[in-house]
């Protein structure tokens, strides 16, 4: 099978994830964005998000056991439909139903989905393409993912501001659904596994291996973890919480045009992301993964300039573009850091169980998200004036953070 990089069924991949990934970003917009427009509450929006993430870190382990018992193609099609369904039932039930469970509900099902879904992408990269193109195969997807991300809550922002929710839901489903029968033609090589006894003793025996793998066999991908697991507790769960309630309830922007903007400054985070993705894979050769920890400092040290606008400025504009561009860069020197770290999993991982390894490494990275967000949305209801209070307090432990993790890498 042809495994060059960009070969007719990588391509497919990469488009399906384009498509799918659009109708992603824009939900995850929109949806949050509703519940804060109608409460107001930071609490209740973290609260929300928070309980949004935990089906995603119990199904990504399960996402990784499937992706390698089962075709990854499979797992794609069937999880973009079922993704459409669950749409459908939201715009069905959500002038009759609890919006607020249903939200909650939603936004579950689709976390949950997300998490069982991306092991299978990330799985078949390395049965798409050889090693020595890992690199750059993951900066492609991870550019796309940027990308889709990006166009998602700019696009979003104008539907849901100039048109409502519906109209953004039917666009996604519309994705879903394009995205699934475009799959349906994907060709990934897949060897079937005998397995032994029930499902949950696979289940076990398979996470097993992995923990031993991750913790015994390479333990600087166990340390890697812990790391990632503060930054997501103290950097990037600030980010989602602070990002929507700063700029639609603190910054006196206007309703209408403050829900424009934070779909742009979503967009920007993405750009962000795009930008990494871009910058690691034409340095693909010069990044070593024994520097990731100095791109873990740059991005702590960007949060500072947005605790000190909210101190010295009144204006909500100048905030917003210091806020927007400061995200930016985080986005950006933390998606370089991804790629390094899932190009360095992959190529030292056995293909034969590198979907489960994935997962697990996936679910362990976000176990620190929903505290962050529940964390977050507590903080900024209690400390309302002083919201730069908060703001300092993720900078300080993220770069406290940061800077413990630079040795790991350094005799590496």
């Amino acid at each position: 099978m042809n495994k060059k990089l960009f070969s007719k069924n990588f391509m497919m991949v990469v488009i399906g994830q384009i498509i799918s990934l659009f109708g992603n970003a824009a939900l995850r917009f929109a949806l949050p964005l509703y519940l804060l427009n109608l409460t107001g509450s930071s609490a209740l929006y973290g609260t929300v998000t928070a309980c949004a993430f935990l089906p995603a870190i119990l199904l990504s382990p399960v996402g990784g056991i499937v992706a390698d018992r089962v075709n990854k193609r499979n797992v794609m099609v069937v999880l973009d439909f079922f993704t459409a369904a669950v749409i459908l039932l939201f715009l069905l039930f959500m002038n009759s139903a609890n919006l607020i469970i249903l939200l909650t509900v939603t936004l579950m099902l689709l976390y949950g989905i997300a998490g069982a879904y991306q092991p299978s992408v990330q799985a078949s990269i390395p049965a798409l393409v050889n090693q020595e193109h890992f690199m750059a195969a993951n900066s492609v997807i991870n550019t796309i993912s940027s990308f889709a991300s990006f166009m998602g809550p700019v696009l979003g922002g104008v539907l849901y501001s100039a048109y409502g929710l519906k109209t953004v839901l039917w666009v996604c489903t519309v994705c879903f659904v394009v995205s699934a029968v475009m799959e349906i033609f994907i060709k990934i090589p897949f060897h079937k596994r005998d397995s032994d006894g029930s499902i949950w003793r696979v289940v076990k025996a398979d996470f097993k291996e992995s923990i031993r793998f991750i913790w015994k066999d390479k333990p600087v991908i166990g340390k890697s973890l812990l790391v990632i697991c503060r930054i997501n507790l103290f950097l990037s769960a600030m980010i989602l919480v602070a990002l929507p309630y700063l700029i639609t309830e603190v910054l006196n922007l206007g309703a209408a045009e403050a829900n424009r903007l934070y779909g742009f400054a979503n967009g920007a985070l993405a750009a962000g992301g795009l930008a990494g993705g871009i910058c690691a894979g034409i340095f693909a050769n010069k990044l070593s993964i024994q520097k990731s920890g100095n791109l873990i400092i740059a991005s702590a040290v960007c949060v500072f300039p947005m605790g000190a606008a909210l101190i010295l400025c009144s204006s909500g504009m100048i905030n917003y573009f210091v806020i927007t561009i400061c995200c930016f860069l985080i986005m950006a020197f933390s998606t370089i850091f991804t790629v390094q770290m899932m190009s360095f999993i992959q190529a030292e991982t056995p293909q034969s169980f590198i979907g489960k390894v994935i997962a697990v490494i996936l679910t362990i990275a976000m176990c620190a998200q929903p505290l962050g967000n529940a964390l977050y949305g507590i903080l900024f209801e209690i400390c309302k004036g002083f919201e730069y209070v908060v703001v300092l307090f993720s900078g300080v432990a993220s770069l406290l953070t940061a800077v413990s993790a630079r040795n790991i890498y350094k005799d590496f």
